[in-house]
């Protein structure tokens, strides 16, 4: 089937800037730190009502409303609650999926943090730190991870698949993204040494996942690989006959990325990088491995009024001064013609999955986040800036 998804950001993995008020009371920029800022009786019961209130059964059922088939889930190395002091939540994505297969919709759990970060990003669990990869023994914890995830799930009706991990960082974007400037490590004794992750060992962890993956899912379920940034140089690893039909690959395109690669910011700048970039490599991929947009948005510099530097606020200590007022009906004109060609781009592959579901922003009074509801798919649609 083709894939048309949205992820469930923000509920089972924090992401500060998608839901501020979690973190009131505190300087944590991620989930790391925040429960080592909140005493245990306030972060339990902050966490409770959290991910009881911030996705429930209905809305799963407008996510089935909106036409809409599957959902892709983050969850964190924690879920079982075996690594203090964070709270498990593995009673929430059972929820999940009996709410998931009473509408008809499936579910790609995506294993989204590990332990010291597989990418040094705020939403990789903690900020500036990434060295999972170098400690074997947590890397071993997270296998172990996968192949209990796949033993409970793995012949549920609702599962779709298993991402391993979620965007592990290459060596090479490491060094392009400036990780540890653009996310400053709080201490920088644990963040010494840190580096992206080889693709010699992205391989083998793939290799050994699958391992442990694939033998409890039933027919039909998927072993999801992320393409670590690098969305072509999969072939040779893909191809291997142990994988023929039992795997995908997850690249995430983000228009805020075109523009620090260079893209126009204009509308045709923007369809143009749409159409030489994703489509052409979307298909030449999708020949040999069935392809999905994992993430994606139709936030843009355009649609803001001003460069935001590749998705970056003031918060993050960027000056943003400036700009121009974008009108409402200007912006639904952007929003639409990227929504449309990059719809197009997608089925070039194996479909998509649309970040975010929604966010607990205040895009109207903030002006630190005006141009930023476009992440929020559900007030997307309400907009009309996004239609199947």
């Amino acid at each position: 089937m083709e894939i048309k998804g949205v992820n469930l950001g923000n509920w089972l993995v924090l992401e500060k800037w998608m839901s501020p008020a979690l973190f009131e009371g505190t300087t944590a920029e991620d989930e790391y730190y925040l429960p080592r800022q909140l005493s245990p009786e306030v972060y339990e019961a902050r966490m409770k009502v959290h991910r009881s209130e911030y996705i429930s059964e209905r809305d799963f059922a407008a996510i089935k409303r909106l036409g809409l088939n599957t959902v892709r889930i983050p969850v964190p190395y924690f879920i079982f609650g075996d690594r203090p002091p964070f709270i498990g939540c593995i009673e929430e994505l059972d929820r999940a999926f009996s709410w998931a297969e009473k509408y008809g919709l499936q579910i790609l759990i995506d294993l989204h943090t590990a332990p010291l970060s597989q990418n040094g990003f705020d939403n990789g669990g903690i900020c500036g730190v990434c060295k999972w990869s170098q400690t074997p023994e947590e890397v071993e914890f997270v296998l172990d991870v996968l192949e209990k995830l796949a033993k409970r799930y793995g012949q549920r009706p609702g599962l779709w698949g298993v991402t391993p991990i979620n965007e592990p960082i290459s060596e090479e974007m490491w060094e392009k993204m400036d990780i540890q400037h653009r996310y400053v490590p709080v201490e920088p004794e644990l963040a010494a040494g840190s580096r992206g992750n080889s693709f010699d060992f992205l391989k083998q962890f793939y290799s050994d996942a699958f391992d442990r993956i694939q033998p409890n899912l039933a027919e039909g379920k998927y072993v999801v690989f992320h393409d670590g940034f690098m969305l072509k140089v999969w072939k040779e690893f893909l191809t291997r006959p142990k994988f023929q039909g039992k795997i995908v690959l997850d690249t995430h395109q983000y228009l805020m990325m075109a523009e620090m690669f260079g893209c126009e910011q204009s509308v045709e700048g923007y369809i143009g990088f749409i159409r030489e970039h994703y489509e052409k490599d979307i298909a030449e991929v999708q020949e040999y491995v069935p392809v999905v947009c994992g993430e994606w948005c139709l936030f843009n510099s355009l649609a803001v009024g001003k460069d935001t530097k590749g998705g970056q606020t003031e918060l993050n200590g960027v000056d943003l001064s400036g700009g121009r007022s974008v009108s409402a009906e200007e912006k639904r004109e952007i929003y639409r013609a990227l929504c449309k060609a990059q719809l197009e781009a997608w089925k070039k592959g194996s479909g998509f999955f649309y970040w975010s579901y929604k966010l607990l922003l205040d895009t109207v009074n903030e002006p630190n986040w005006r141009g930023w509801d476009c992440w929020d798919l559900g007030k997307s649609a309400d907009e009309g800036w996004f239609a199947l």
